[in-house]
């Protein structure tokens, strides 16, 4: 299964975006409207087919692994000695000692996410539920000001600049080693 999700890495996105539009389009979405809750068909045009689509891949849970490896099976004994069951190891031991991976995970997936061009393209046809990197385009039709358009793509690096500043310590720190003594 480890090999078939890596193997899934030398897939480029544009050979399967067709397909995954599809069967996107084919889901149902909820919607609420005077008479209540009902479903529509489609996801289009929808925050949601932004994200939902992208938040597990191969290099997420490739890293992941690698990091669980790394985990000292000792902490897991010891656990299960105290009567600790599989949910609680994971949940009390290897999730809190998971930090720096998942802020590696967090940086690392959010950067592809937020310079989407191809896929926000396809999925959204409403100006308000496009992302940036689609409002340079269309900043760059509107106007030929060089100063505004580079003021724009200033700004608009600034959220990425966030996501590692918070995650920052957790991504240049490991704190696996510290959990076990000896």
């Amino acid at each position: 299964i480890f090999t078939f999700i890596l193997a899934t890495l030398m897939v480029p996105f544009e050979t399967y975006a067709i397909p995954l539009l599809w069967w996107i389009n084919q889901l149902p979405r909820p919607a609420i409207d005077q008479f209540g809750l009902y479903f529509t068909r489609g996801w289009m045009d929808t925050l949601t087919i932004q994200i939902i689509p992208f938040i597990a891949n191969a290099f997420s849970v490739y890293l992941y692994i690698q990091y669980f490896e790394t985990i000292p099976k000792d902490l897991d004994e010891a656990a299960k000695v105290d009567g600790a069951g599989w949910f609680r190891i994971y949940s009390r031991i290897v999730m809190p000692l998971s930090g720096p991976a998942t802020a590696t995970v967090v940086i690392l997936s959010f950067l592809p996410m937020w310079n989407q061009y191809l896929w926000p393209l396809m999925v959204v046809q409403s100006e308000n539920n496009r992302p940036v990197m689609i409002g340079v385009q269309y900043f760059q039709q509107m106007t030929t000001s060089w100063g505004q358009i580079m003021a724009y793509s200033s700004l608009i690096t600034l959220p990425i600049i966030a996501v590692f500043v918070i995650f920052q310590r957790q991504f240049v720190s490991s704190i696996a080693a510290t959990g076990v003594k000896g």
